[in-house]
């Protein structure tokens, strides 16, 4: 029986792109939605997995495109690059709105000095279901949009949904792929994520690279997983893999155009001094982390360090998320001085330097002392400060002093 389709946070804004646009670039990690959410607004599709359309495509695209009824679906074009090469002739002879929707799980712009969508295709990202759309708790304007107006306020209502740390850490195993989530039970999610690595680690990469080791770009991931939501040097993770620097740095770029690997670049103003650079990395969902690694609810529940990273990771999933459809544009970063006097989890910057500020805490009762950092960077951008929030896995949201609050995960969504 088919499942119904689940609204997506970015639903409207792709309505309002191909209102406007030619031609739009749907892109995200594989299996997180886009072809059904693309699809809803496509009148002709051309799925290039199928190896038929593939090679049809492959022929002569120009012809194949022309005359369809639009908006045209195109899914996967990463498979066969040149479509792009004939979607930009198509849209430069005739720049009508609404034409092309296009889906891809590499980065559109992968190693190619001169690519065709630039100026043509509005790129939009796509992510994992968040917690919000699975529960069908989506509200009219984003979180990071209503803290960028409100400041800690949309923080302070106490969640309709109350959760302990358990109930977090299930909630992270699960993660946002919508197959397993919404249509496998518990113990056939673990499969599922096992055959997507296989997929992701094989065919996948091959249409990147001609030179790879599958064992070898496997440990590389597992090196990225256990050191998710770290500050972490390259060098760090291609020593932990047992891999040499150049193949180190390699398998890194393919998993970043993969969009398996994603990063939080530090945060950097001349008010404060000694800031780090290095950016803190992340796999894009939690659950792809602990099948990597091949750890289940039991071992991640006696392993703190683990837990705090995964708990990161599936806070900033839920962030990442949001920023394509927010008004206020803001960008995500972190925060580290040298040898680690402060350090915040994420910054989200705002126009005009504007700062909110977020830790994350494993933890159920945090205090002042877990607001420290907070307190030191709103005394050091003064009115830029917007305010800041220690996100905890307890019930109760209070206050831990001036624009500062400490407020349960689960205020993210409900």
């Amino acid at each position: 029986m088919p499942v119904a389709y689940l609204p997506r946070l970015i639903d409207d804004l792709l309505v309002r792109r191909l209102a406007h646009h030619p031609a739009v670039l749907l892109v995200g990690p594989r299996a997180t939605g886009k072809t059904t959410t693309a699809a809803r607004l496509a009148r002709s599709e051309f799925r290039l997995d199928e190896r038929a359309q593939a090679v049809a495509i492959e022929a002569d695209p120009d012809a194949v495109l022309r005359g369809l009824a639009e908006p045209v679906l195109i899914d996967e074009w990463q498979i066969v690059p040149d479509v792009l090469r004939a979607v930009k002739r198509a849209v430069d002879a005739d720049p009508r709105p609404g034409r092309f929707v296009i889906t891809g799980s590499v980065r559109g712009d992968v190693d190619v000095p001169t690519w065709p969508g630039t100026g043509r295709l509005l790129r939009v990202a796509m992510f994992g279901l968040t917690v919000g759309e699975i529960r069908g708790s989506l509200p009219p304007v984003s979180l990071l949009d209503r803290l960028a107006e409100h400041g800690i306020e949309p923080l302070t209502t106490p969640p309709t949904e109350q959760l302990d740390l358990r109930g977090y850490a299930e909630l992270a195993a699960e993660g946002g792929f919508p197959h397993p989530v919404l249509r496998l039970p518990g113990d056939e999610r673990g499969p599922w994520l096992e055959s997507y690595l296989d997929q992701l680690l094989t065919r996948d990469v091959a249409m990147l690279a001609t030179h790879r080791d599958p064992q070898l770009l496997r440990r590389y991931l597992e090196s990225c997983a256990l050191n998710t939501a770290g500050i972490t040097d390259h060098r760090t993770i291609y020593d932990t893999a047992g891999v040499a620097k150049v193949t180190g740095e390699a398998y890194d770029r393919l998993l970043r155009n993969l969009l398996v690997i994603d990063t939080l670049p530090a945060w950097w103003t001349n008010r404060i001094k000694r800031l780090v650079r290095v950016p803190k990395r992340y796999l894009v969902d939690p659950s792809l982390a602990l099948a990597t690694l091949r750890v289940g609810i039991p071992g991640l529940m006696k392993d703190g360090d683990l837990l705090g990273r995964i708990i990161d990771t599936f806070v900033v999933a839920q962030l990442r998320a949001q920023l394509a459809t927010c008004e206020t544009q803001p960008r995500l970063y972190h925060l580290r001085q040298e040898k680690g006097q402060h350090e915040i989890d994420v910054i989200v910057e705002y126009g005009g330097g504007r700062v909110f500020a977020i830790e994350i805490k494993a933890g159920s009762a945090p205090t002042r002392d877990d607001a420290r950092h907070l307190a030191w960077l709103r005394t050091e951008l003064g009115d830029r400060f917007i305010g800041g929030a220690v996100l905890h896995t307890g019930p109760r949201a209070f206050r831990l002093g001036d624009d500062i609050v400490a407020a349960p995960i689960a205020t993210l969504w409900s």
